[in-house]
C-alpha cells in the first residue's frame, strides 16, 4: 500500500529545477520489533535531523545542485508506505514541508515482521522513478535481521542496483556487533558504502544526522570536482 502526501506531489510536479546532485531515498523500519515510543522517536529524529542547518545546507546545496528525497516505511513482505514522495530539496521550503510531512504521518502498520529483502526491492523500484540526478543512495535503517521473504543480497539479484549505494542505518541499545556484521554482510552495496549505529531509538537523531552529513557532503564535494 502506498500513501503519500498530496501537497508532497505537487512539488514534485511542478516546474523544472536546478541540477539534482543526489536522489537519497531513507526506509525506515516500523516492524513488530518497533513499539510506539521508538517509532515516535525515529520519525522525530529524522525530522529534527532535517531540521538542523548543516543538514540543510547539505540538501539544498547552496547552488552545487540540490538533493531529490523521499521517505518510505517498510516491514513485512507486502508492507510499504511512501510517507514522503520525490521532493527536490531546492530551497528551505521543500525542507520544511519534509519536515511537516514526516511530523504529520500515522503509522501504517504495527505487527508484521522484518522482510529487509522487500524493503530494498521497494527502495529500488522507487529510485527507478527518481528525479534525474547525478548519484543514487538508498539508506535502510532497522533494529534486527530479515525474518521473512527474500533475504537481502537476493533483492541484488532480483532488481537493478546497478547506480545505486545502499547504507545501513543500525539501531541496537547494546552496540549489537552480530547486526551489525549482518547489514555489512547482507544490506549495504556499492562501492564506498557503509553502515552507521544508533545506541536505541534514543539516539536515533544523532545518528541519522551523522550519517547524512557524511553521505551528503562527501557526494557534493565529488560532484563539484
Amino acid at each position: 500500500m502506498i500513501r503519500a502526501s498530496a501537497l508532497a506531489f505537487t512539488l514534485f510536479a511542478g516546474p523544472a529545477l536546478a541540477e539534482c546532485r543526489h536522489a537519497l531515498a531513507l526506509g525506515l523500519d516500523v516492524s513488530s520489533s518497533v513499539d510506539a515510543v521508538e517509532y515516535k522517536l525515529q520519525m522525530a529524529g529524522l525530522a529534527g535531523a532535517l531540521d538542523d542547518p548543516r543538514v540543510r545546507r547539505a540538501l539544498i546545496g547552496d547552488g552545487g545542485g540540490h538533493v531529490a528525497l523521499m521517505v518510505y516505511e517498510w516491514s513485512g513482505q507486502a508492507h510499504q508506505t511512501v510517507i514522503l514522495p520525490w521532493v527536490e530539496m531546492a530551497s528551505h521550503d521543500e525542507v520544511n514541508l519534509a519536515i511537516a510531512v514526516l511530523n504529520t504521518h500515522g503509522r501504517s502498520a504495527s505487527n508484521a515482521p522484518t522482510a529487509l529483502g522487500n524493503a530494498l526491492g521497494f527502495g529500488a523500484a522507487q529510485m527507478a522513478v527518481s528525479p534525474n540526478c547525478w548519484r543514487q543512495t538508498l539508506d535502510i535503517s532497522g533494529d534486527g535481521v530479515n525474518n521473512t521473504g527474500y533475504r537481502p543480497k537476493q533483492a541484488f539479484l532480483n532488481f537493478d542496483f546497478s547506480n545505486i549505494t545502499v547504507n545501513g542505518l543500525v539501531v541496537s541499545t547494546e552496540g549489537d556487533n552480530d547486526l551489525r556484521q549482518y547489514y555489512q554482510q547482507e544490506v549495504i552495496y556499492g562501492v564506498g558504502s557503509f553502515v552507521e549505529m544508533a545506541a536505541g531509538y534514543a539516539d536515533y537523531e544523532r545518528a541519522i544526522k551523522r550519517k547524512l552529513l557524511r553521505e551528503l557532503t562527501v557526494l557534493a564535494l565529488s560532484g563539484l570536482e
